[in-house]
């Protein structure tokens, strides 16, 4: 996995063509199986580029990143017969613009800035009672204010340099269970990951993410090779909170100026609600100082 991580350079292109086009069938598109045993359930180069009018031969030069200069018009042909949704096809043409820019690699020894101006925490600190944290390009949790990590249950046992939502959701037995939704979360975050390896794979700290995970869970393996990018999410999370119980939280997802490519995550909920009052307790309890054991009388 790594190692496609680290040579996609232009072949990022031809990557996410060979990869949609396995899920892609014929009866898809409206063609024939045809006679004769087919080695992949999905299209044959030579039909996908029939659907998209270009020749066999033009096609499989791009997926193998010998051709890196496809117009826009054949980007978007391509992206009609792989029937890309918008977000899809969005990163589709990233893909064939960076091909063609042919970007040198970044230097391998390139680690990830963790760097935050002292006003980002100022601002965490008084987003509270909300849950607010900031999280860099690939995921790493950079800083979060006491309820982010309350909410988040089991973070608080993760050292602060190895805290990251795509290893928490995979790595942390506690994950599983606090996301109602935890299969399209993961499908999210994967899918947002696959995308900045498409576009920015030499991003610092992204292969080694990809390594570990690619050996510590068979799942992140399956998902990964889906190829299913995805954008920003925004709208409600519902938790099985190991503290508090269930809660609903409104959650906002926004760029950072003046930072590389790190997001403001704030989660919400309407005053004098029951998941409002769950929210109060979660940032109580991350603050409040540990009882002291009482010491026994002797007689």
């Amino acid at each position: 996995m790594a190692r496609e991580q680290r040579s996609v350079g232009g072949s990022g292109l031809g990557i996410f063509l060979r990869t949609r086009r396995a899920q892609v069938t014929p009866e898809d598109v409206g063609l024939a199986a045809g006679a004769g045993l087919r080695r992949t359930s999905g299209l044959r180069r030579e039909e996908l580029a029939t659907l998209a009018g270009v020749s066999v031969d033009y096609y499989a030069r791009l997926e193998r990143g010998q051709e890196t200069n496809p117009s826009p018009a054949v980007v978007d042909a391509l992206a009609r017969a792989l029937r890309l949704d918008s977000h899809a096809h969005e990163h589709l043409r990233a893909l064939a613009e960076r091909a063609d820019r042919r970007l040198p690699p970044a230097p391998a020894t390139a680690v990830p800035d963790r760097t935050l101006r002292p006003d980002i925490e100022l601002m965490l600190e008084s987003l509270r009672p909300n849950p607010a944290y900031v999280i860099s390009r690939t995921m790493d949790i950079l800083v979060g204010n006491p309820g982010s990590v309350r909410l988040f249950a089991g973070t608080e046992d993760w050292p602060a340099e190895r805290r990251n939502a795509l290893r928490y959701l995979f790595l942390d037995p506690h994950a599983p269970k606090l996301f109602a939704d935890w299969d399209e979360q993961v499908r999210t975050c994967v899918g947002r990951i696959r995308a900045l390896a498409g576009t920015e794979p030499d991003a610092p700290g992204l292969a080694q993410l990809i390594d570990e995970l690619t050996l510590e869970s068979p799942e992140f393996v399956h998902r990964w090779t889906d190829y299913d990018v995805q954008p920003h999410p925004r709208g409600d999370k519902t938790f099985h909170h190991p503290e508090v119980g269930d809660l609903t939280l409104g959650y906002q997802s926004m760029q950072l100026d003046g930072t590389p490519g790190h997001r403001l995550v704030v989660f919400f909920a309407e005053p004098g609600t029951p998941d409002h009052e769950k929210m109060l307790l979660l940032d109580r309890a991350a603050t409040e100082p540990a009882a002291e054991p009482v010491e026994e009388k002797q007689g």
